[in-house]
């Protein structure tokens, strides 16, 4: 559906957040106000423990939008348990009048000897992790920039995206041509042109589901170049580079919840998903059943999209005990896969990373490292980081039944949010790393998933440790840490860990350097990153480029540090306004997630997520080396 609330990618127990606080005519309270504070406040006024979207993200989405979401959209289950007046009262309380910007791209469509996308070409980026082994990291050739370059840079352009809240999505690169999902911008996959002065549009591939994982490049065995993307859905949409033609959509689901997080990767002539769920939102609410679903991974054929074998992180649910009113509490539950497969050809293994438990009992394969053969989807070898992590958002009473007592969990959420890299010791030894939500980096042998070394950088958390994602060189790996945690009754966070980026010794697991971030908050930074005074660590993926790894925090400042020392040389601020190449009303906020690439001689980033209580913004952004 064209007005499916799109911003609303991460379900929520309750109603939506408030966008604005409009009152009505004279002193009279808003009707939708009561509403508002009763079905929504509890999870809408803690968003950076809920996940649900924060007050300032939902500002950018008009009534239509939010009324459209309560009744057919994302939010169809809260807007179920609302009359009809209340949930037009909720709506015009929350949404913004006036429609959203439509016409833009027509002015930016490239003249004729730009429109054609430059294939043929060596490609850049190919997936979430770039390459393969999802190492992350480029060289001054690919980047088309110097070492000098990164010291003075200043934007070349802005690009916005009007009614998106969070620019959650990484482009897939081949020659002058970028492939941007932008989910939540009437569910568009951009072609660019980046090869000009100005970017402009290639193609637009329009569909009727919002599109959720990054962008990925390959060649299809008859040789078509082809980009691929997930959706909230389940489904991947397989398209012509040349010209954005959808050549299939194929659901590559488990359950009617699944949806896909992570980047698919082609390889050979499959295209293997990773499988997410999102019944981790949901399970906390008496009135849903739970847990019936879990994550795996899913092999299409790349040619036809048809499903070749499935891999099940643990077996379907069964029910478990009464959960205290006649129903069943089903279990087990949960694994969601949110990154992207790394793959190693020459062991015939694809590596993933699970999360929690949303059902007793536990499986061994929640929050764990996991090698999968991809000629048949069998688990080769599987290891677990954390045991016993039933986790369910919004948890807080004896009187939510689904929720299990404490004794009965650790209740952490450490889920593997950052896809696996395979990288090799400068002795050559061969390694799988694992980023977690605990902070901790894990260095395990490909072949039989022995624990190696491993380096507890705080405690984390929900929302912090290592979040998104890491990146690798030859010689470290590059860990941003988001909130370092709290102390724990077997392990303690030391005085020397804070939020920031740490460089983690391949061969010793040991801490090379580490460049710490702290709050700069002004009033200014608060208009567009509301929490910057406490939200203002690195959660989104790192990528290195050339000497330099170039990070994101959640206040909007973009970092650029040397990778042999963790030396600042150049930052930037993006939480601000932006005037826009397109002429649509963009700025920028948190960095989060994946988007940070350098090609053409450009360093391109998203600024903008609107989830997790982080700041909300719609702009795409480019830095050259500033001119003489």
């Amino acid at each position: 559906m064209k007005h499916l609330f799109k911003g609303l990618t991460a379900l929520s127990l309750c109603c939506i957040a408030p966008a604005s606080f409009a009152q009505s005519e004279g002193d009279a309270p808003h009707p939708g106000a009561a509403v508002y504070e009763e079905y929504c406040a509890a999870c809408h006024d803690n968003s950076e423990v809920t996940r649900a979207p924060s007050m300032d993200a939902l500002n950018q989405f008009d009534r239509t939008q939010v009324r459209a979401a309560l009744v057919s959209g994302i939010m169809s289950a809260q807007g179920g348990m609302l009359s009809s007046a209340e949930l037009e009262a909720v709506a015009d309380y929350l949404g913004r009048a006036g429609p959203v910007e439509t016409n833009w791209t027509e002015a930016m469509m490239c003249e004729a000897d730009r429109a054609a996308p430059s294939l043929g070409a060596t490609p850049t980026v190919t997936t979430f992790g770039f390459d393969l082994n999802n190492s992350r990291q480029l060289s001054y050739e690919q980047a088309g920039l110097e070492a000098e370059d990164f010291e003075n840079l200043e934007l070349a352009w802005a690009v916005g995206f009007p009614g998106a809240v969070s620019m959650r999505s990484q482009a897939a690169v081949v020659g002058t041509s970028i492939f941007l999902p932008v989910g939540e911008s009437d569910q568009r996959l951009f072609a660019f042109d980046i090869g000009g002065e100005e970017p402009c549009i290639e193609w637009i591939y329009d569909t009727d589901m919002t599109l959720r994982s990054s962008a990925a490049y390959g060649m299809l065995p008859d040789g078509t170049e082809a980009v691929f993307v997930g959706d909230r859905a389940g489904d991947v949409h397989m398209l012509k580079a040349e010209t954005g033609e959808l050549v299939w959509k194929a659901p590559a689901g488990l359950f009617g919840g699944s949806m896909i997080t992570g980047t698919p990767v082609l390889f050979e002539d499959r295209v293997f998903v990773p499988i997410s769920q999102a019944e981790i939102m949901q399970g906390a609410n008496n009135a849903h059943l739970c847990c019936t679903t879990h994550g795996g991974v899913v092999a299409l054929d790349a040619m036809s999209g048809e499903r070749i074998w499935e891999m099940h992180t643990m077996p379907n649910a069964e029910p478990v005990r009464d959960r205290g009113d006649g129903q069943m509490l089903l279990g087990p539950s949960g694994a969601p896969i949110w990154n992207s497969p790394s793959i190693d050809p020459e062991r015939r293994q694809l590596y993933v990373g699970t999360g929690e438990a949303t059902s007793p009992p536990a499986h061994p394969n929640t929050d764990a490292l996991i090698a999968v053969d991809i000629d048949t989807g069998d688990i080769n070898w599987s290891y677990q980081a954390t045991a016993n992590d039933i986790f369910l958002v919004g948890c807080r009473s004896e009187e939510q039944l689904n929720c299990v007592p404490r004794t009965e969990t650790v209740f952490r959420d450490v889920d593997f949010g950052a896809s696996t890299i395979l990288a090799t010791t400068p002795s050559g030894r061969e390694l799988l790393i694992g980023g977690q939500k605990s902070g901790t980096v894990w260095a395990l042998d490909p072949a039989s998933g022995e624990v190696v070394w491993r380096r507890d950088i705080g405690t984390g958390g929900p929302s912090g440790g290592i979040h998104w994602g890491i990146a690798a060189d030859e010689t470290h790996v590059y860990a941003p840490i988001s909130f370092p945690g709290r102390d724990l009754p077997d392990q303690t966070v030391p005085d020397d860990i804070k939020p920031g980026i740490y460089a983690v010794n391949l061969e010793t697991g040991e801490i090379d350097w580490a460049f710490h971030v702290e709050a700069t908050c002004t009033e200014d930074d608060r208009v567009f990153t509301p929490r910057c005074a406490m939200a203002y660590g690195l959660s989104g993926a790192p990528s290195v480029i050339g000497d330099y790894v170039v990070t994101g925090g959640l206040d909007g400042i973009l970092y650029v540090l040397n990778r042999e020392t963790g030396e600042l040389v150049w930052q930037y601020r993006t939480a601000r306004e932006f005037e826009t190449v397109n002429g649509v009303d963009a700025h920028g906020a948190a960095i989060d997630n994946a988007s940070i690439i350098a090609t053409n001689g450009l360093l391109i980033m998203n600024s903008g997520y609107g989830l997790f209580g982080a700041g909300a913004g719609n702009v795409m952004l480019a830095f050259r080396p500033k001119s003489d």
